[in-house]
C-alpha cells in the first residue's frame, strides 16, 4: 500500500476525529438511529469535495508561489497546536459531554440542512481540508493517493460514528469516556503540529 495513501488516511482520520458540532450531531443522530445513512454520506461526500479542492488547488498554488507552502505549514502547526491544547483543556475540565435527547423524530430535510450548515459554514473545515490537507499533500509525489487516503478516512469515520453510536451510547453517557477521547485527540494534534514544524 503506498505510503502517501496511508499518510493521507492517518492525517484525515486524526483531523476529523476532533470533537466538534458536526461530529456531535452525527453521534446524536446515530444514537437516535435517525437518517443515519444519508447523514453519513452527506458528511463524507462534502469532505471529499473539500479535500479534492485542497489537494488540486494547493499543488498548483505551491508551484506558483514556493514560499506559500512554508507559510501554510507553520500556520497549520499553529492551528493544530491550538486545537490540541483546546482538546487537552476539555479533557482536564471533564470532557465534552453531550446530552442525548429523545424528543420528536426530525425530518430528513432538517437533518441534512443542519449537517450541511455544520460542514460548509464552519471555517475550521476549510482549514482542515482545503488548507492543511492541501498543504501537506504537496510534500508527496503521489498527491492523488494522499487525497484518496484522506477521503477514505472520512467515509470510514462518519459511517463508523453513525452506525457505531448505538453500541457506544452506554459508554459516551459518561464524562470519563469523553475525557479519554479528548486527551487522545489533543496528543495526536500536538504530534502532527510538531512533525510539521520539524520537517
Amino acid at each position: 500500500m503506498p505510503t502517501s495513501l496511508i499518510a493521507g488516511f492517518v492525517l484525515g482520520f486524526s483531523l476529523i476525529l476532533a470533537i466538534g458540532a458536526q461530529n456531535a450531531f452525527v453521534l446524536r443522530q446515530g444514537l437516535r438511529r435517525e437518517h443515519v445513512f444519508p447523514l453519513c454520506l452527506t458528511c463524507a461526500v462534502s469532505d471529499a469535495i473539500l479535500i479534492a479542492a485542497g489537494v488540486a488547488g494547493f499543488g498548483t498554488l505551491a508551484q506558483a508561489l514556493p514560499w506559500f507552502e512554508t507559510v501554510m505549514r507553520y500556520g497549520g502547526a499553529i492551528f493544530l497546536t491550538w486545537y490540541g491544547l483546546r482538546s487537552l483543556s476539555s479533557a482536564w475540565r471533564g470532557g465534552a459531554v453531550m446530552e442525548i435527547g429523545e424528543g420528536q423524530r426530525a425530518s430528513l430535510q432538517s437533518v441534512l440542512l443542519t449537517v450541511l450548515a455544520f460542514t460548509w459554514l464552519n471555517p475550521h473545515v476549510y482549514l482542515d481540508t482545503v488548507v492543511l490537507i492541501g498543504s501537506i499533500s504537496a510534500q508527496y509525489e503521489d498527491r492523488l493517493a494522499f487525497a484518496i487516503g484522506a477521503m477514505t478516512a472520512s467515509f470510514v469515520f462518519f459511517f463508523s460514528l453513525g452506525y457505531g453510536a448505538g453500541v457506544l451510547s452506554p459508554i459516551f453517557r459518561r464524562a470519563r469516556a469523553w475525557q479519554v477521547l479528548d486527551l487522545l485527540i489533543g496528543l495526536v494534534m500536538l504530534a502532527i503540529a510538531a512533525k510539521l514544524v520539524l520537517m
